[in-house]
């Protein structure tokens, strides 16, 4: 039996009523000392493992890190076709990457370092939140809920682990090929050095950590366009157009000593590693300016994150 409110229109059963109602009585709701609903515990949202597992398997993930892997062969493809000399001992980088397996993976480092590694690092970075929004599944998340302060921090933190992934695997790959097919010798600078096959894995380790290092500022700008924009496409081509901004603007001699402030200043720096004589200034400089910067524009990202109004 129902009784139907003339006013409204709503039906309503006393008996399911009264039902809910004891229900709702028995319901324990305590709250805890810090007002939170006995029993939850922020730090059990959002785990890294979860989230790590979650974005290894999306697709993007996995064409970044297949591309990154097969580069390497690409390049010995092209290499192969064309006209190289495995036994030179002159030239520029190109034209000694056959000389030895250092100097393979120096040239794979140096032809993706312009716009594949700063796009690989604003990919994940600048899709991470983005997309969230895009999926109009943020909201769900904070919800659940997620503090905003430990959502971008573990966004962030996974987002370093995969970009840091693809910038490892794509010299370690190179090694691999290059002692394959063209040996483990002496590493040869254009400058005509010859840095020993121990020293040189040395060297490119280092490289390795400065150019992660070096590209933590286009971290800290895509992230700061993903928690201001619902479009992903927007904040990681937002960041790749700064990059290549910063490039061009670095080519312009006239701005003599301004040029030092650009991020991308030094981003090849770390090519001083390959020399018997290492210079350690301009990877001093580097680090230095990229920490500035990264550091300016997470800050600013939180602070965007933290008030900006949530509505997908």
């Amino acid at each position: 039996m129902s009784n139907t409110n003339g006013s409204g229109g709503v039906h309503t059963d006393p008996a399911a009523l009264r039902e809910l109602s004891e229900l709702a009585t028995a319901e324990q709701a305590e709250v805890g000392p810090d007002g939170a609903v006995a029993g939850y515990r922020a730090e059990r949202t959002l785990r890294l493992g979860v989230e790590l597992k979650r974005q290894f398997k999306r697709r993007r993930t996995q064409l970044v890190l297949g591309f990154v892997a097969i580069l390497p062969f690409i390049l010995v493809v092209a290499f192969e076709v064309g006209q190289s000399n495995p036994n030179r001992r002159s030239g520029g980088f190109v034209d000694l990457a056959t000389a030895s397996a250092p100097n393979f993976v120096v040239l794979a480092l140096f032809v993706s370092g312009t716009f594949l590694l700063p796009m690989i690092v604003a990919l994940f970075f600048g899709d991470t939140i983005a997309s969230e929004s895009s999926w109009s599944s943020l909201k769900y998340l904070l919800a659940i809920p997620v503090p905003r302060h430990r959502l971008l921090r573990q966004k962030a933190i996974v987002s370093g682990l995969l970009s840091a992934a693809a910038l490892v695997l794509l010299p370690l790959v190179s090694l691999l090929v290059g002692v394959i097919w063209y040996g483990a010798g002496d590493a040869i600078s254009p400058t005509g050095d010859a840095v020993t096959f121990g020293d040189s894995m040395i060297a490119l380790l280092l490289s390795t950590v400065y150019i992660i290092i070096q590209l933590a500022w286009v971290a800290g700008l895509a992230l700061l366009l993903s928690v201001s924009t619902d479009a992903p496409l927007g904040a990681v081509g937002g960041t790749v157009l700064v990059a290549i901004l910063s490039q061009i603007l670095d080519q312009i001699t006239a701005l003599e000593g301004l040029r030092n402030y650009l991020p991308t200043h030094y981003s090849f720096a770390w090519i001083d590693l390959i020399s018997t004589d290492i210079d350690w200034s301009n990877m001093a400089s580097g680090a230095l300016s990229s920490l500035i910067y990264t550091t300016v524009f997470l800050l600013l990202a939180g602070r965007r994150f933290a008030t900006r109004d949530i509505t997908s």
